[in-house]
């Protein structure tokens, strides 16, 4: 897993996009898996589907094409019609929901799939004359299901197909009584069927197109969050996740105050100062300037104590600003 790393490319393209909406299929039957329920499998602490939608929190809307669960973040559910339909139709229900110019096209079992990749691919679609915008694994292969598209190009694609195979038409669908799904024909085709009706880029993004197929793909992500240089970054997003907060701040400037604080004043007394300064931070506005400067003076804090217990620091009773010497009466 070590091996997979952010390729650069097209999701380099200008981060400016356009409002977009996010359509995720969950309701597979996860046949590799045992039948488990995949998108409730958990990695590094959160189901899969929840670490699908941190990742594109932010579109307009969120469509989960699934029976309802309890997620992490608000969504909105759709079922195809007939249920099990496959991820054509599981596709067309949850585009029927959506309203934004741009639709973020993704499966519920992309583990490492990130804010930052979202935006890039959004970005990309916006920056090109493409109809859509998907990544390649690792091996090359095409991923319909981590991709944006443009909301029109894959309505009439999906209208195409739907003609082809003898069901009705968006539009006539629309216009007839009740409108289901199954008029639509689009039950147990296949995704290339459909993607091969769009003009498309590709972008090459192994780890966030890493998908979990078997038990040894869920065994390798959980493997992959473990090891050190992820961690932390993992951890981080979990906690934030599961207390709903939604502040990015500098996790350096925290690890520093825990250290000064443990190693200056006493070892336990790095978790209280971290929670403190949080504390004093939300009081403050809780945003991630009043987190630096609530680590910045209790830092400061701990420093001083440190300077007291070995010499450094002001005589008895001296004033507040000579705390390095450098006082009037200094020398």
């Amino acid at each position: 897993m070590t091996a997979y790393q952010p390729a650069p490319g097209v999701l380099d393209a200008c981060e400016t996009h356009d409002a977009y909406d996010a359509v995720v299929l969950a309701g597979g039957s996860a046949r590799r898996l045992d039948g488990a329920d995949k998108p409730g499998v958990r990695v590094g602490g959160r189901a899969l589907l929840d670490r699908v939608l941190t990742a594109c929190a932010g579109a307009a809307a969120t469509v989960v094409v699934a029976d309802p669960r309890p997620t992490a973040r608000p969504v909105r559910w759709v079922r195809e019609d007939p249920p099990g339909g496959g991820p054509v139709a599981a596709l067309d229900a949850g585009l029927r929901a959506t309203t934004a110019p741009v639709v973020l096209v993704l499966s519920a079992d992309l583990p490492f799939l990130d804010p930052a990749t979202v935006t890039r691919l959004t970005s990309a679609l916006s920056a090109s004359g493409a109809e859509g915008v998907l990544l390649r694994d690792a091996e090359g292969r095409d991923q319909p299901l981590v991709a944006a598209y443009r909301a029109e190009a894959l309505r009439r694609a999906l209208d195409q197909l739907a003609a082809e195979h003898g069901g009705t038409t968006e539009r006539a669908q629309q216009a007839g009584p009740g409108g289901r799904g199954a008029q639509r024909g689009l039950a147990g085709l296949s995704l290339r069927r459909l993607t091969g009706e769009l003009r498309l880029t590709r972008a090459e993004a192994p780890l966030a197109s890493f998908d979990c197929d078997t038990w040894d793909d869920i065994a390798a992500a959980r493997a992959r969050i473990r090891e050190h240089e992820h961690v932390l970054d993992e951890w981080i997003t979990a906690v934030k996740d599961e207390l709903g907060i939604e502040l990015d701040v500098d996790t350096g400037v925290l690890l520093d105050l825990a250290r000064d604080a443990a190693h200056n004043v006493a070892r336990p007394a790095a978790p209280l100062t971290t929670f403190l300064a949080g504390y004093a931070a939300g009081r403050a506005g809780g945003g991630p300037e009043e987190v630096a400067e609530a680590a910045r003076k209790a830092a400061a804090l701990a420093l001083r104590w440190a300077e007291e217990e070995t010499g450094k620091g002001t005589a008895p009773g001296g004033p507040a600003g000579d705390r390095d010497g450098t006082g009037p009466d200094a020398g």
